[in-house]
């Protein structure tokens, strides 16, 4: 079955761990929608439905325990529509374990 417009567009979200710093990483589906016409604006808009749904602190507090330097750790994934309109999201239980 394939989307639709109203089904919006799931991108996967990680972040990747640099010596330095956690770099947000957002994964763009090939067959992306043709209403996102800003790829900044989509990446903002899905990294504020992450940050609404999981603890930003607690969240990298607990990649800075966990993970290795030059990984990347999937957070889950969020479906938007190009609107902004969060259609799901879904996060590994490691990830939103407090």
């Amino acid at each position: 079955m394939s989307e639709t417009e109203d089904d919006g567009d799931t991108f996967g979200v990680g972040i990747h761990v640099t010596e330095a710093e956690f770099q947000f990483v957002v994964h763009v589906p090939s067959d992306i929608d043709s209403g996102w016409t800003d790829p900044e604006e989509f990446q903002r808009l899905v990294e504020q439905a992450v940050w609404e749904r999981l603890d930003r602190e607690a969240t990298l507090r607990r990649l800075a325990a966990d993970a290795e330097t030059g990984e990347t750790v999937t957070l889950g994934r969020v479906t938007l529509r190009p609107d902004g309109t969060v259609v799901d999201a879904a996060f590994r239980e490691s990830v939103v374990e407090t």
